[in-house]
């Protein structure tokens, strides 16, 4: 009984020392603001440089920024009064979004960029500052020095009967066959391979096997849509 008799006092008390500008002053709302521009300035350009798929998004990264400094603000008002907090659970509690993310990492660094405003919001700056210097580093050793394994798609089109010559001289290479594709006497072979090198001269080498119409090597980081 006395712990509904608090929370209703509680509610009481907030109901009526509400304003509109809550409990901060404007030196307080800057230094928020201030400080999570600065650290998602840190993330904007971890993300810039650490970005390894088909095509970098600068408005993607804009975004990341301005959703921290969000919701920095979103924390600072639910933090300044418990009813303004009820009211704002309610009226994010309807909000989807929809939006396919193609890039694994990009939710992370769509996480990263709220824990950054959830810290900010709540005025843990020493919190947050650290670990943005602990993720960002974590994140620009294992994403900027990943690709050591020298990985590569090999397309080779050609006819049925240059399938010997072709795996013969695949022979020479570390090979994973991603994908067939057989149409009337063509063959289209898709195949991981491990080179230390260019491997120019493979691509050559397939290229003047009769029946060979085409060969592409590529670069590979991992995703292959079957």
């Amino acid at each position: 009984m006395n712990e509904l008799l608090n929370f209703n006092d509680l509610l009481k008390n907030s109901v009526i020392e509400s304003s509109y500008l809550g409990t901060y002053s404007i030196r307080d709302i800057a230094s928020v603001i201030l400080v999570t521009f600065a650290v998602s300035l840190f993330m904007f350009y971890i993300y810039k440089k650490t970005y390894s798929g088909n095509v970098y998004s600068h408005k993607f990264n804009v975004s990341l920024v301005v959703m921290a400094i969000i919701t920095s603000e979103v924390i600072l008002t639910i933090s300044s009064n418990l009813v303004l907090s009820l009211g704002m659970v309610g009226a994010l509690s309807i909000v989807r979004f929809r939006t396919a993310v193609k890039e694994p990492l990009d939710i992370v660094f769509m996480f990263w960029a709220i824990a950054i405003g959830l810290t900010t919001g709540a005025r843990l700056y020493a919190l947050t500052i650290i670990s943005a210097l602990l993720i960002g580093t974590i994140l620009f050793v294992l994403l900027k020095f990943k690709n050591t394994n020298n990985d590569y798609l090999l397309i080779i089109h050609h006819m049925t009967k240059s399938s010997d010559g072709v795996f013969e001289l695949l022979q020479e290479v570390n090979y994973t066959i991603k994908s067939k594709t057989v149409s009337r006497g063509l063959i289209e072979h898709t195949l991981e391979i491990k080179l230390l090198g260019a491997g120019s001269g493979l691509v050559e080498k397939l290229a003047e096997i009769e029946g060979v119409s085409h060969v592409s090597l590529v670069s590979y980081n991992g995703d292959f849509a079957q």
